[in-house]
């Protein structure tokens, strides 16, 4: 892999010991998030996927069968837009739903097919990891997902707080 250089418009990092958070958090990660998933998409669209959908098609085959609330735990969803995100796949023939263990459940279930689908998108969502990682720099990657990691650990300790 290629040392990552940066671009002459990236600012300077910005000091380990800044005084205090400047601007609007939600904005700020709003913005990220777009750019981020625009880069994904781009590059994940050749393997005829959107990546939510592909993070979706790889949640069910990691987990499933699943029921589609442990599901939507799982994925941080509301059972509405696992529903409605869910309705591609199954038209696709890539995850199918049915009984799930007892007669008042469902069970959301990857297809031959949709493990197929999953493993050459997978290939493509690799290439798009890498290119990000070029991009932004690995180092840079790696401090982005600690500091994501930490955010969503603080956030559900302080959701869980009585």
């Amino acid at each position: 892999m290629a040392v990552a250089t940066r671009s002459p418009k990236a600012p300077a990092a910005a000091p380990a010991a800044a005084a205090s958070p400047r601007g609007c958090s939600s904005l700020k990660v709003r913005r990220l998030s777009r750019r981020i998933s625009q880069h994904f998409d781009r590059i994940v669209a050749e393997s005829g996927l959107k990546t939510t959908q592909y993070s979706l098609l790889c949640h069910v085959v990691d987990l499933g069968p699943v029921r589609p609330g442990e599901l939507a735990r799982a994925m941080d969803l509301d059972a509405s837009t696992l529903t409605r995100n869910l309705q591609p796949l199954i038209a696709a023939g890539w995850v199918t739903t049915g009984p799930g263990d007892d007669e008042r459940s469902r069970a959301v279930v990857p297809t031959e097919a949709g493990r197929a689908k999953r493993a050459d998108a997978k290939r493509v969502w690799k290439r798009a990891q890498l290119a990000f990682n070029d991009r932004i720099g690995s180092e840079a990657v790696a401090r982005l997902h600690a500091a994501v990691d930490e955010c969503l650990a603080l956030l559900d300790a302080a959701d869980a707080a009585p």
